[in-house]
């Protein structure tokens, strides 16, 4: 082999050596420390961080977004192994005090060790729903630690391995929680407004509209395209702000995502804002934006069709409206000490040609007994291009036969009875329940809704 090749060869050795060398050097920096020595450099550098925020750390924790929303916690480290904590899991938004603790184990963690406001998402005997019995609100009380960026706390929940990230609060975080509280209501929608709603979405050219539906129970939402040939739809948990509402996930207009929506008391519609006429809004409409057919089966050619409200059932639809449900409480109120409603039950086209609204009383202490029953009839008209019924009232009776007398109408049920017998009518259709078949009555002029049992 010629001289000239050997001294490349011997020089390409010589230079492989150097960053073997080097990449020794620097494996043994990166591994100098034992297992536990990294550890404990990890536990001080959390402690520290947690401890460096003059106004703590905040979190907005989806523990599930394909289930539940989002709950704001506030939380204030101190030396002593104590935290300052808050949350707006409810009405309570006061701070408490309790224990934590920075343990080592596989890894470094952040673990709420005394019961605080954090404790009340993994308690698994509350549950917001049946489909969470036993799993509670699925959070979880033990942090993973793995660095920061940005400023930012990240951590991974122990069970979930969720990603939850703490970022710096403020003054004005403590002093505004409360105001999530506030927004909760306007998400729920005031008595005043609407019952539909809609999420309108714009990708800076093309405009789509989806059904919007809200649970406040799970602060979660659903959004179904009502256009054919456009199979869209949006679940999405909702935490809340003093200025409005969180979105996880983020709602993916034009390639964009926005989670971030703006309340205006105005019109009651919140609103989130992209680049380039990208945008996202949630508001009112007076009308629903599908009108069904359903209205046909309370029609003669139907049959004798019969719905109810039935209070261990119904009751506790988020479809029935505030309204509804505050005017069932004055009628029960009004009606005697210890009685209540335990059915209102629209009954159309009996066999003997007649149709009536039931009100059946029980008393509280034994609700399966009924004491008491009252019966309007009605007369049924209908708008095929409004697609609404029309009750037309009739005479009150306490016994719904054709000899029994005609009595005066019940002052109790008056309020409530009037808005089935609303003379601009109302919208039936077909509402989404687990386990039965129901139906909803929808004032059109006003915020009143009832879910009704179906015995068809």
């Amino acid at each position: 082999m010629k001289a000239k090749y050997i001294l490349k060869y011997l020089i390409v050795i010589i230079i492989s050596l150097q960053f073997g060398s080097c990449s020794s050097n620097e494996a043994e920096q990166k591994f100098e420390q034992t297992p536990t020595e990294r550890l404990n450099t990890q536990k001080k550098e959390l402690n520290d961080v947690l401890l460096s925020s003059e106004f703590g750390w905040k979190a907005v924790y989806f523990t599930d977004n394909t289930v539940l929303g989002g709950y704001t916690h506030l939380f204030k480290f101190a030396n002593d192994g104590t935290v300052q904590m808050a949350s707006d899991f409810d009405s309570d938004t006061k701070t408490y005090k309790s224990e934590y603790a920075i343990q080592l184990g596989s890894t470094v963690s952040l673990v709420f060790t005394t019961k605080n406001r954090i404790h009340l998402l993994s308690d698994s005997n509350d549950y917001p729903i049946d489909l969470l019995r036993g799993k509670g609100y699925l959070g979880d009380f033990q942090f993973l630690y793995y660095g920061q960026e940005n400023g930012e706390i990240i951590f991974k929940t122990n069970r979930s391995v969720q990603e939850l990230r703490f970022v710096k609060a403020s003054a004005a975080d403590w002093a505004n929680l409360p105001k999530n509280i506030v927004m909760e209501q306007n998400v729920i929608g005031a008595d005043t407004r609407p019952l539909f709603r809609l999420l309108e979405t714009n990708d800076g050219t093309t405009k789509h509209q989806f059904d919007f539906s809200f649970s406040d129970v799970t602060r979660f939402a659903e959004a179904n395209s009502v256009e054919t040939g456009y199979a869209v739809s949006y679940d999405m948990g909702i935490g809340y702000t003093p200025t409005g509402i969180i979105a996880s996930p983020a709602v993916e207009v034009g390639g964009q995502k926005l989670s971030v929506f703006v309340y205006d008391d105005a019109t009651g519609s919140f609103t989130a804002t992209g680049t380039n006429g990208v945008s996202a809004v949630i508001k009112y409409s007076t009308k629903p934006l599908v009108l069904t057919d359903d209205y046909k089966l309370l029609l003669p050619a139907s049959g004798n069709n019969v719905y109810a409200y039935i209070y261990n059932l119904t009751k506790a639809e988020p479809a029935n409206s505030s309204l509804f449900l505050s005017l069932l409480a004055n009628s029960e109120a009004s009606a005697g000490t210890g009685l209540m409603i335990s059915r209102i039950q629209p009954w159309f086209n009996n066999p003997d040609g007649t149709s009536y609204i039931e009100y059946r009383f029980a008393a509280v202490a034994n609700p399966a007994v009924t004491v008491a029953r009252r019966y309007h009839y009605f007369s049924i008209k209908t708008d095929a291009v409004n697609k609404t019924v029309t009750l037309t009232p009739g005479v009150w009776k306490s016994v719904a036969t054709a000899a029994s007398p005609a009595i005066a109408t019940p002052s109790f049920l008056k309020a409530l009875d009037d808005e089935f017998m609303n003379p601009q009518g109302l919208y039936f259709a077909k509402t989404p329940v687990s386990g039965y078949t129901a139906y909803t009555f929808t004032s059109t002029t006003t915020p009143f809704r009832m879910v009704a049992y179906s015995f068809q």
